[in-house]
């Protein structure tokens, strides 16, 4: 390893009531790498985040009810929506996943980040072999 290239680290976030936004808006962080001395704006950060207890975070407000989600099946008039509260209880792991994605830059860099993010809706996850160290949120 030179001195250019730096190792990659696996962190941990338990989402057990914690909000939101304020999770996602630190893991976007340190996926982007500015918690590094070394940040480059066009280049992503070396690490990987292990989202945990994905169906146990919290939204604040109304937001359960008010919250509405798109998606499009790409056929004519094929425009689909549901509120936070079904997706959470359907597929939680796509709200964190969106909540991420949306803080994260609408470029090529984002999508590659967006790959290093690997959410599970329990406290089960097979990462433990990259010996992942615990991020508070």
């Amino acid at each position: 390893m030179t001195k250019t290239q730096t190792k990659s680290k696996w962190y941990v976030v338990d989402l057990t009531d914690r909000v939101l936004g304020r999770a996602a808006s630190q893991i976007a962080l340190i996926l982007r790498g500015k918690n590094k001395a070394s940040f480059v704006p066009y280049k992503g950060g070396d690490d990987f985040v292990v989202v945990l207890n994905a169906a146990k975070v919290k939204l604040t407000g109304n937001k359960k009810e008010d919250k509405i989600y798109f998606r499009h099946t790409g056929y004519p008039g094929g425009i689909k929506e549901t509120n936070a509260a079904l997706l959470l209880r359907t597929k939680p792991e796509e709200v964190i996943k969106l909540a991420i994605q949306g803080m994260l830059p609408k470029t090529a860099l984002g999508k590659r980040l967006i790959k290093k993010v690997k959410i599970y809706k329990d406290a089960n996850h097979p990462h433990a072999a990259q010996m992942p160290c615990e991020l508070k949120v």
